[in-house]
Order: structure tokens, then C-alpha cells, then sequence
């Protein structure tokens, strides 16, 4: 195996280089995958426009997190076979911290983060090999497997969230979590209303579930449209908030019914400050939540959602390109995000891949 690869480099700010690194050293326990597919992800967006992502990583780094690929080297102990097809997640926790031991492992004090997917191989980690590594069937592309991750989040919020069959259910956004949430939401049975910002968007979120689509105007008041879509205008049964402001989270809370829940799955900036009549709150008897990544229990049935074909992984990946083009890929998806393009996800491949 060539000890040295291809690999995209975060150095701050927009600045994404493709440069020739050295090959890790294999350990104990960890698995070196050839890279067969990786997606581009909203939260690796957010990381390149704004040049750092305190829990996740320290630059200059490896990029890229939502990957699979198959073993060419395998550590003592690791349990995998070199040939064999995986999908490795970008994280996984501990075990034994608070949180973990109160059964809430996405929140693990020690959760340990994997980059480094835009590149020809990527190192496992021994824990995450252990606790989140996932063989890939025969018959399943990789890069339906590398769904996997941002899925077990959808996953884990919809869980949190609590609608069964029969609920409604409102999703705000329409970006790829969002319509992550429309066919999720779709796949347990519940009528699901959709949110949108732009034109293009109504027809994207009826493809991926949506019953009614809601466009947000200058002249719609957008909780009045939402709340006359359910049974006697009484608002949502629950409300699943995906684009991460401030004036979304409240118009959120105002969706949905007494009784009912919101969960703010979008995360503003740091120092975000939201006002919400306590009186609504209170007397409503509504519950608020906001759910945070993912756990080990998740990603097996988002995988198994994969898997099976509830979710059809290729509805999500709209667009191709070689390991070399990824920070053009990022450029394009600034533009993209500026002006509302509809690609949801591009499959990072090697050169001959493509």
C-alpha cells in the first residue's frame, strides 16, 4: 500500500486544499479504509464557511465525514477483514462517562470525532471500529451506506420527538436534513406538512413526503397557513425546526397544538437569543426539545432504513465528482446555499470511480 495519498486539507476560513499527506500508521484495534464514497455534508459546509468547528476538530485537519469504503489494512483485534466493505461513523462515545452510563451517548463527554473522509484512505479509530462500524451487504452501494450518519441523526431526532402513525407533523426546511425528516416522518405513518423557503422546493419536498407544502412569502403569514393544514386549525402534533434561526424557532413553537411537541433540531449560532411566550408555553402544556447527533442504537436502524429501502439513499445524492475537485465542491455549494440550488448531496468518488 502507497504510504502516502491524496487528501483535502481544512486550513481556516474557506480555505480547503487538496495536498499529498503521509498514509497513518495502522494500530490496535483500527481499520485503514480505500475510500469508495464520501458526501458532502451541511455541517462540513458550516465548518468551511466559517473556518472551525470546536468540538469536531483543530486545523489544519483532515476534511470530511460521512464516509464508506472497503478494509486494505487491519489492526490486531479489529474484528474486520481486509476486502471486507464497511461504513465507519464520525464518532463514537465512551461508554462509561455520565451521560453515557444515563443512556444518553450522544451526548458522551468524551465523544471521540473521525475526519478525513475527502481522501484516498481513511484511519478508524479502535472505538469507533468497535462501537459504530457497520458491515456493507452485498448489493449496497457504499455510498448509500455513507448516508448512514447524517440519517441516524434524522433517526435520533424523530425518535425524540415521539410521533407515531397518524400524527402530523410539521418540518421546517427543506435542505438535506430536512427532507431527511420528510421521509422518515413519511415512513412511520404520520401526515407531514413541509416549510419552504423557495419556489424550487415546493415540488423537492412533496418527492420526499410532504402531504402539503407550506411557502414562506412576504405576504403568508406562515403559522396561520401551517396551523389551518391541521384538524381545527389546533396546530401540529409536532414541529421539527431545520434551518436554525431564531424568528424559525419561535414561528415553530406557534405551530404547534397544546400538548404537542417542538423539537429544535437546527442550531443557531452560538449566542443565538430566541423570545417565546412563556404563556403558550406553560398553559399549552408543549414540550421542547433539541436533539443532538447520534447514537450507536441509531445508526443501526438508519442503516437498516438504508438497507432495506425504506429511505432511498439515492433520492439524496443529486450530484458526482473526483476526490480532486473538492474544493471547487465547496465553492459551488457557497453559491448553491446563496442562491437556493437544488443539489442535496454530492458523492465524493475517487478518479476512477467517476
Amino acid at each position: 500500500m502507497a504510504r502516502e495519498m491524496q487528501a483535502a486539507v481544512l486550513y481556516g476560513q474557506e480555505d480547503l486544499r487538496m495536498e499529498t499527506v503521509a498514509v497513518p500508521e495502522v494500530g490496535a484495534g483500527e481499520l485503514m479504509l480505500r475510500v469508495g464514497a464520501a458526501l458532502t455534508c451541511g455541517t462540513d459546509l458550516k465548518v468551511y464557511r466559517r473556518g472551525y468547528h470546536a468540538a469536531m476538530l483543530t486545523l489544519p485537519c483532515l476534511f470530511g465525514h460521512e464516509v464508506a469504503g472497503t478494509v486494505v489494512d487491519a489492526g490486531e483485534g479489529a474484528g474486520f477483514a481486509v476486502g471486507e466493505r464497511v461504513v465507519a461513523l464520525n464518532s463514537a462515545p465512551c461508554g462509561v462517562c455520565f451521560f453515557c452510563r444515563k443512556g444518553q451517548p450522544n451526548l458522551c463527554s468524551d465523544l471521540l470525532f473521525n475526519n478525513g473522509a475527502y481522501a484516498e484512505c481513511v484511519l478508524v479509530p479502535a472505538r469507533i471500529v468497535e462501537k459504530n462500524t457497520l458491515r456493507v451487504p452485498d448489493g449496497m452501494a457504499l455510498e448509500h451506506a455513507a448516508l448512514t450518519e447524517p440519517l441516524a441523526c434524522v433517526v435520533n431526532g424523530m425518535e425524540q420527538t415521539g410521533a407515531a402513525a397518524g400524527d402530523t407533523v410539521v418540518v421546517v426546511g427543506a435542505g438535506p436534513i430536512g427532507l431527511m425528516f420528510l421521509a422518515v416522518a413519511r415512513s412511520v405513518g404520520c401526515r407531514v406538512l413541509a416549510v419552504v423557503k423557495r419556489e424550487n422546493q415546493v415540488e423537492t419536498a412533496r418527492r420526499f413526503g410532504a402531504d402539503e407544502v407550506v411557502r414562506i412569502g412576504e405576504s403568508v403569514d406562515t403559522v396561520a397557513a401551517v396551523r389551518a393544514l391541521t384538524e381545527d386549525g389546533v396546530g401540529a402534533d409536532a414541529v421539527v425546526e431545520c434551518v436554525a434561526s431564531a424568528q424559525s424557532w419561535a414561528e415553530a413553537v406557534a405551530m404547534v397544538r397544546k400538548g404537542g411537541v417542538v423539537n429544535l433540531f437546527g442550531g443557531p449560532p452560538s449566542g443565538t437569543v430566541v423570545s417565546l411566550d412563556t404563556n403558550r408555553l406553560h398553559y399549552g402544556n408543549i414540550t421542547l426539545k433539541a436533539t443532538f447527533h447520534h447514537t450507536p442504537a441509531t445508526c443501526r436502524r438508519a442503516f437498516e432504513l438504508l438497507r432495506d429501502g425504506v429511505v432511498r439513499a439515492e433520492d439524496f445524492l443529486t450530484a458526482r465528482a473526483s476526490l480532486s475537485h473538492v474544493p471547487e465542491v465547496f465553492r459551488r455549494m457557497m453559491v448553491r446555499s446563496a442562491d437556493g440550488g437544488l443539489d442535496i448531496k454530492t458523492v465524493i468518488v475517487p478518479e476512477e470511480l467517476l
